[in-house]
């Protein structure tokens, strides 16, 4: 498989799981603001929708969105616990753990991108930002992980999308749990090897 990534973006996530999972993965930098691969390819023609995350599938097709891809990559190592079998209730709070971090998380970083973005937008939107991360320290205050006991893909995607706190100056300290949380999945050795492979923290 052929992981197309930009470094700290969502693609973090998949990159994160085909590490926990031990699978092989051909990492591709993509320069988003070019739309070029690091091999000088028109990453347009290859995603006509323009973004990372996208896997090159050993059949030849790709496979778009982090929310789907991270499902995928679990589903190739089911004895990992990455994620819950298919058709358990397990597997559909891990959906509805997923649909959380996409919608509410992910997509409620957007207007932060944007620097035409009004101040009162922002800051309305950090406000938003932090409801939802008052309920995840509520939530991660009774457990290690999101699913409970055991690291699963949403805690991959989770910690990624919470990592761009640092990129917009929003303090979470306050968020104990959450916090923890953070520095939790951070310690775990394939996380540090994919950030470090990522160029976003530097080797031990």
């Amino acid at each position: 498989m052929k992981l197309y990534y930009t470094p700290g973006a969502c693609s973090l996530a998949p990159h994160i799981v085909a590490r926990e999972a031990g699978l092989p993965v051909t990492l591709v930098k993509v320069d988003l603001a070019k739309h070029l691969t690091e091999t000088g390819e028109n990453f347009r023609a290859i995603n006509p929708k323009g973004y990372v995350p996208a896997v090159a599938l050993q059949d030849g097709s790709l496979l778009t969105e982090a929310a789907a891809i991270i499902q995928y990559l679990a589903d190739q190592q089911p004895g990992t616990g990455l994620a819950p079998a298919n058709g358990t209730t397990e597997r559909y709070r891990l959906i509805e753990w997923i649909t959380f971090i996409s919608s509410e998380i992910h997509k409620g970083f957007g207007p932060l991108w944007n620097p035409a973005t009004p101040d009162a937008m922002k800051a309305a939107t950090k406000d938003r930002l932090a409801n939802r991360f008052a309920y995840l320290d509520e939530v991660l205050g009774k457990q290690p992980f999101l699913m409970g006991e055991t690291f699963t893909i949403a805690d991959a995607y989770l910690f990624t999308v919470v990592n761009w706190t640092n990129v917009h100056q929003i303090d979470i300290s306050s968020f104990k749990n959450l916090s923890a949380f953070m520095a939790r999945v951070a310690e775990r050795p394939k996380v540090q090897e994919a950030l470090v492979a990522e160029g976003l923290k530097q080797a031990a």
